[in-house]
């Protein structure tokens, strides 16, 4: 091997192990910040050993683990060590499980600014301000995106556990739909959750046709949500842009939580016990 090489010389390197790997992704990944290869004065990019070795450790995360970028970015830029044997090791190497859960805390530490607008777990806004201190944010079920994930087709299927004709037919009926990134056709962290939460409901009988229920009702609820916030968006300052957004985290919450309580109406005859 030369001192170097280039993007089509590591892709020809590493397509037979990594046959879904693409120019595309490659330089996508660099733009996320998980690669930094070296630049010639024209620009081309110069990718040397410990460039290879970085790239080949960050696909076996996505194809292996499924490991979210932000996750494997965290690790890749961890300086920490651990021991493991006589041998010192970056963390960015060590368990997946303590990091991903680092990465979790840091996202649930996350405060809102002094004024900013609460909802109680019981669904009640809370409008008291602190002057003194930052109130810990409540979580809405719209703060569940936080942690980016590139999956192709065949990655997320594998990591739903459906097979490739399913994830199309949950395409079909509109409940996944893919980005294109770079050239390429990927899904995020929301489509994965989504397609491991149909996964299940098919586990338990249900069709994909059946779940296009959910789809049609958060449909129709984001739609009237929008208009509620529409007048806060076309003021167009970042003041009403927050407003707005914790309106929209308020109303999801109280939906989330009323429709669990007609669900329960609902069944109630069944949930009684015998």
């Amino acid at each position: 091997m030369t001192d170097h090489l280039s993007i089509g010389e590591v892709l020809a390197l590493l397509q037979e192990e990594f046959p879904d790997v693409t120019i595309s992704k490659i330089r996508f990944l660099e733009s996320q910040g998980l690669l930094d290869p070296e630049r010639t004065p024209s620009g081309y990019r110069k990718f040397y050993e410990s460039d290879i070795e970085r790239l080949r450790w960050i696909l076996k995360q996505q194809r292996e683990n499924f490991l979210p970028l932000k996750v494997i970015k965290v690790r890749l830029q961890g300086d920490e060590v651990e021991e493991s044997g006589d041998e010192p090791v970056p963390i960015w190497m060590t368990d997946i499980a303590r990091q991903a859960e680092r990465v979790a805390a840091a996202d649930a530490a996350e405060v809102d600014p002094p004024g900013r607008t609460k909802v109680s777990s019981g669904g009640a806004v809370d409008t008291h301000e602190s002057k003194d201190t930052k109130t810990r944010r409540v979580a809405t079920p719209l703060d569940g995106g936080s942690v980016t994930v590139s999956l192709n087709a065949d990655e997320l299927a594998k990591a739903a556990g459906v097979s490739l004709a399913v994830l199309r037919e949950l395409e079909q009926f509109g409940l996944l739909a893919a980005r294109p990134v770079g050239g390429d056709q990927l899904y995020d962290g929301d489509a994965l959750v989504v397609a491991q939460k149909c996964a299940a409901f098919l586990d338990r009988g249900l069709e994909p046709r059946h779940l296009r229920m959910f789809k049609v009702a958060v449909e129709r609820e984001a739609g009237i949500f929008e208009q509620l916030v529409m007048p806060l968006l076309k003021q167009r300052n970042p003041g009403s842009r927050e407003q707005a957004i914790d309106l929209l985290g308020q109303l999801s919450l109280l939906g989330e939580q009323l429709r669990g309580a007609l669900l329960r109406s609902a069944l109630h005859d069944h949930l009684q016990p015998r």
